[in-house]
């Protein structure tokens, strides 16, 4: 028996790294919605992580990347919202208890059945996200205020993504180095 790579897809060659466009445009853009969020002392996280997926390699990847982001935020937390509510009618103080486990399955056949009349499959990911934060980790007294922030802040964060894609799209920004480039070169 052959005991070297060569009859295999394993590659013994060092990775590459590389740091690109898109990692530059997802760190502004996570950078720049954390900014914005210390000016309104508030706590960035989802905003962030709104951001981070709503940043393609170009505009169209962005509005598809974000906007399975937000839409499954919307779909998962508007789901999470009504089913929690239905959950603390039986248990006003909330905690697991075994009736939340026929709420998490109705909860996931709805976003998937919401996300297909839509036709937004890639929402069902980050919808069930949201759907099992909200039934799972979210106090009583504030899973209304909880979804509803974090859908503003996903969404929020998916339009910095976009701006930024817009503003400095692959072309605009390749123009950008070869004008730094030959200006150094000078």
């Amino acid at each position: 028996m052959n005991s070297t790579n060569e009859n295999t897809n394993v590659s013994t060659a060092a990775p590459h790294f590389h740091i690109g466009m898109r990692n530059i445009k997802t760190a502004i853009a996570a950078t720049l919605t954390a900014l914005i969020y210390l000016f309104f002392d508030r706590n960035p996280t989802f905003a962030c992580i709104g951001a981070v997926f709503g940043t393609g390699s170009d505009m169209s990847g962005s509005k598809l990347h974000g906007g399975n982001r937000f839409f499954g935020t919307i779909i998962g937390g508007l789901i999470g919202m009504i089913l929690f509510r239905i959950y603390i009618i039986f248990y006003p103080e909330g905690g697991f208890h075994f009736l939340m486990l026929p709420m998490v399955f109705i909860g996931v056949v709805l976003l998937i059945l919401i996300s297909q009349i839509v036709n937004w499959p890639g929402a069902i990911q980050p919808g069930g996200v949201m759907l099992c934060i909200i039934l799972f980790n979210t106090p009583v007294a504030t899973y209304i205020d909880y979804s509803v922030n974090r859908i503003v802040d996903t969404g929020f964060g998916v339009i910095v993504a976009l701006a930024i894609n817009y503003f400095f799209p692959r072309e605009k920004v390749l123009e950008m180095k070869d004008t730094i480039i030959k200006k150094k070169a000078s």
